[in-house]
């Protein structure tokens, strides 16, 4: 347990910190749950529209400290990629 005024405060940043960015974690998600439900139902309008949405959430969240840009970068690709699969 935190001793001193100082650390006190920390936890409480923290505790703030970690909930901002559950909630901004939680919303990519979505985003990318939406993507997926696209591919998944074979649909390449639908998910090229929902790719179009998720990318700049995707970024912001890189802008923002909660996901390594290689992370994302890869998680880009991979959706485009089966994204264009659905073509053929």
């Amino acid at each position: 347990m935190a001793n001193t005024s100082s650390a006190k405060k920390m936890v409480r940043k923290i505790e703030r910190r970690t909930a901002v960015n559950k909630a901004r974690r939680s919303r990519v998600r979505t985003y990318l749950r939406r993507v997926e439900e696209a591919i998944a139902s074979g649909d390449q309008k639908a998910a090229q529209d929902a790719f179009k949405s998720v990318q700049p959430e995707l970024h912001r969240a890189v802008s923002r400290g909660v996901f390594h840009k290689n992370t994302v970068s890869r998680k880009l690709s991979r959706l485009s990629s089966r994204i264009k699969a659905l073509a053929a």
